[in-house]
């Protein structure tokens, strides 16, 4: 590899992804289940989404938060998959330095949104249930703008700091990095210097938006809770607890393949299990999201047969 000039100080002009499989007939089965796994996830979120835009039965705060959660989903799958499918399509293993920073800060964008967004999601249920008096202006129109756009600012915001720490680091080879996407834990245990400051930026960072939402959303589940409890009617109850445990669901998934993910520090070797966790994260998720909120919300199951079998 010839050397790279310019501010970045590494020596290598781009990686060897490994990917996820190595014989060419394992590579078509994986380019068929990822391509199906992308239109499925694409198809379902996208069906979500118009739903919420064309129902207005659906124009509420909950739902708002439900279709910024599908865009996220659609982004998140577009920044990893789609590459994958063109690299095993061209048999070119490759990736760009620049391309691979590019895609590392626009999945630890989209990411971090994910974070802060199913903790307004979670604000959101704790104030339908335990404050249905107030909700209406507890959770205005603006109030969930402020949200969403602060979300957004914190997540550029953490996804640029990774960016550009990672950008000071040397890589000098090997340049294989063993997964199908790059991501920061892969990128350290090939960087030629020092990563211990890194590492403590991402530490700061998975404690910032992984473990103080996830504190909170606790918390305000076990409001949740107690206030559930307290209803009287079983049908209320029931419906409550519907669209609560579609969201716990989502947290749950998410926060746990996260925080395997980046909250072990230290120099462990990349293996298979990493490749699962980033096919969680990045695919299975996505996919799962619009399945789990469509098959435990009625509302949303109604409008979409709607659209499906075209009655109004």
């Amino acid at each position: 590899m010839e050397p790279e000039a310019g501010a970045n100080r590494t020596s290598l002009a781009e990686f060897l992804l490994l990917g996820l499989a190595e014989s060419e007939k394992l590579q078509s089965v994986v380019f068929v289940l990822f391509l199906f796994a992308y239109v499925v996830t694409v198809g379902g979120n996208l069906s979500i989404l118009v739903a919420i835009v064309v129902e207005p039965k659906l124009h509420m705060p909950m739902y708002f938060f439900l279709g910024n959660l599908s865009v996220l989903d659609i982004g998140c799958i577009t920044v990893t998959v789609p590459p994958m499918l063109n690299r095993l399509l061209s048999h070119k293993r490759t990736i760009s330095y620049g391309a691979c920073l590019s895609q590392l800060f626009f999945f630890h964008l989209l990411a971090g949104m994910d974070c802060f967004l199913l903790l307004a999601m979670a604000y959101d249920r704790f104030l339908a249930i335990c404050w249905p008096l107030t909700y209406s202006t507890r959770m205005s129109q603006e109030v969930q703008k402020i949200l969403v756009a602060g979300s957004w600012v914190c997540a550029f915001t953490n996804a640029l700091t990774h960016t550009i720490a990672l950008s000071t680091l040397n890589f000098c080879g090997p340049n294989e990095i063993n997964h199908f996407y790059c991501d920061l834990p892969q990128l350290f245990q090939i960087s030629c210097s020092t990563t211990q400051l890194n590492e403590l930026v991402l530490f700061i960072a998975g404690f910032i938006l992984a473990g103080i939402p996830v504190v909170l959303i606790i918390i305000s589940y076990i409001h949740v809770a107690a206030a559930v409890l307290q209803i009287h009617s079983v049908e209320g109850r029931k419906k409550a607890f519907s669209t609560c445990s579609s969201h716990l669901t989502v947290v749950c998934l998410f926060y746990g393949t996260g925080i395997f993910n980046y909250m072990r520090l230290g120099s462990e070797e990349a293996s298979d299990k990493d490749k699962g966790v980033g096919i969680f994260n990045t695919v299975i998720n996505p996919m799962l999201n619009p399945l789990i909120y469509s098959l435990r919300n009625s509302d949303v199951q109604e409008v979409l047969w709607r659209m499906l079998v075209g009655r109004e």
